[in-house]
């Protein structure tokens, strides 16, 4: 009687050491599977990515803001004999959202205010280093300045006619640089909160502001921005909300430091950018800009 349950009791312990050598079996074969298909399609590497801060382009003495045609053609000679292509806002906010690839070298050029040489000065150059760029305009030199004092490559603004042109091209797209807030005159810095003003009161006016541009652009060009200039690069914590719900998927600041685009949306808000200062040469510009 002991012997025969002896060995029922065996057998029972042998069932029980199978059953667990095969779920251990399963969970190590699962996790190999598992390790191989990860190995296979590794998470992708941040994409590195260059940006240019243009702003007037004329013929005339370079300054800290200003450059010339010349100067121009030796920085975007200099990109493409070094393997770099231009991309736009629009590819940028595709890849981050998981559609679409970048170039194994991108760069971003932007152009800030909106003046008139943009189109006369530089746009003949970029079009000859078949690259693209993103003009953002200021609302008010537009549909004011411009119109009084037009077409003086040194310092005129864009009028809408201008901007349309620009976009014709297929070169450019326009970006928002607030429809009025391009100052440091007064309380407020930019786009910056004023000192003792409430977040709700902030956001009323910032979303009046570059609301009122998205829609002049739109209205005057078929168009509508998806990237904005921050003025004086002016970053505001409580912009963000605003700036979404205008429909902006990428904002520029001064702040210049290299950026690392992933497939995150989110990395395309607080882009960096370095000021092209007229008084450096391509050489030296370009050993700072492409610092990784």
């Amino acid at each position: 009687m002991f012997e025969s349950c002896g060995i029922r009791r065996l057998g029972f312990l042998l069932l029980i050491d199978a059953l667990i050598f095969f779920i251990c079996a399963a969970f190590f074969f699962a996790g190999k599977l598992m390790f191989f298909s990860s190995a296979g399609n590794p998470e992708e590497k941040p994409v590195f990515l260059p940006v240019i801060m243009y702003h007037s382009v004329h013929e005339g003495t370079p300054s800290e803001y200003a450059v010339t045609p010349e100067q121009v053609r030796n920085d975007l000679r200099w990109l493409n004999e070094h393997g770099y292509r231009s991309v736009t806002a629009l590819q940028l906010a595709e890849y981050t959202e998981g559609k679409g690839e970048l170039p194994e070298k991108p760069v971003l050029i932007t152009l800030d205010d909106g003046f008139y040489n943009n189109l006369s000065d530089f746009l003949p150059v970029l079009e000859e280093a078949e690259m693209t760029a993103i003009v953002s305009i200021v609302g008010k030199y537009t549909s004011q300045v411009a119109a009084a004092d037009p077409h003086v490559p040194a310092y005129s603004y864009l009028t809408w006619e201008d901007v349309r042109g620009l976009i014709a091209s297929g070169r450019i797209e326009i970006g928002n640089h607030t429809y009025d807030m391009h100052s440091i005159k007064g309380a407020r810095r930019g786009c910056a909160k004023i000192p003792g003003e409430t977040a709700e009161e902030y956001s009323a006016a910032l979303m009046r502001d570059v609301g009122l541009l998205q829609t002049e652009i739109h209205l005057n060009t078929g168009s509508t921005p998806i990237a904005f200039a921050y003025p004086f690069g002016s970053v505001c914590q409580e912009s963000g909300a605003v700036l979404r719900e205008c429909g902006i998927k990428m904002t520029l600041t001064c702040y210049e430091r290299p950026n690392y685009i992933t497939r995150d949306p989110g990395c395309l808000y607080g882009i960096f950018r370095y000021n092209r200062s007229g008084l450096y040469s391509t050489e030296e510009f370009m050993e700072k800009l492409t610092a990784e």
